[in-house]
């Protein structure tokens, strides 16, 4: 499951730049991007409490997409490798929860002249799909945990595993400016709209929610 959607992924988004190129090459521009992630994880706990969790340092990294639609407006996808999460300090113990992602992004763009280069504003959904990750927990360094992706967790499986759903959806907005020479900086904005836990039949009846939640910045370059 987890490498046919990837794979799913890589030809969509190979599909998208061969169908620009052959039907704008001139215009069509494709770009290298990477940067720094502010993650957390936001929601409700069992008890329907909001979660009190901290951001983690992640980063994220690929490439982009430019497709002409209209004067000044563009279809941006991407393909990024990604890494989220979140922090729970509960007394003396901090748990650390990591995240890895392969992620498409499908933005429209506006992109308008200002001064020597562009300003951009952009949004649209994002499709994720977790390839890895792990617990942390300062009380015994020594234990971490891999993350099992299921989407429901039955009453007889394990109470010390830490299980997430593999798929996470949301919307992705960014600001930034691109610089004559191809150059640009970006303030990227992400928000969960799917929860990312698991259907837990271990606790019926709880408020358990979970959703990525993150902004960051990034730098990159179009050819």
């Amino acid at each position: 499951m987890k490498s046919n959607l990837i794979t799913l992924a890589f030809m969509i988004f190979s599909f998208t730049m061969l169908q620009a190129q052959s039907l704008n090459d001139s215009k069509t521009s494709f770009s290298i991007i990477g940067g720094v992630n502010f993650q957390n994880l936001t929601g409700t706990d069992f008890d329907g409490k909001k979660l009190e969790n901290n951001l983690i340092t992640g980063f994220h990294v690929g490439a982009q997409a430019e497709i002409p639609i209209a004067p000044e407006f563009y279809f941006q996808p991407g393909l990024l490798f990604s890494t989220k999460g979140g922090e729970r300090v509960d007394g003396p113990i901090t748990t650390t929860t990591k995240l890895s992602y392969i992620e498409l992004p499908l933005s429209f763009k506006y992109k308008g002249a200002l001064g020597n280069g562009h300003v951009v504003l952009g949004l649209g959904p994002y499709i994720g799909y977790a390839i890895g990750g792990n617990v942390t927990d300062t009380e015994n360094e020594s234990n971490t945990q891999d993350i099992e992706f299921v989407n429901e967790v039955s009453a007889s499986d394990p109470i010390a595993t830490p299980y997430m759903k593999a798929l996470d959806v949301g919307a992705n907005f960014f600001t930034g400016y691109v610089l004559q020479n191809g150059l640009f900086l970006q303030l990227n904005a992400q928000l969960g709209l799917v929860e990312i836990n698991p259907d837990d039949k271990r606790i019926p009846e709880n408020d358990y929610s979970i959703k990525n939640t993150g902004f960051g910045i990034s730098l990159g370059y179009w050819f």
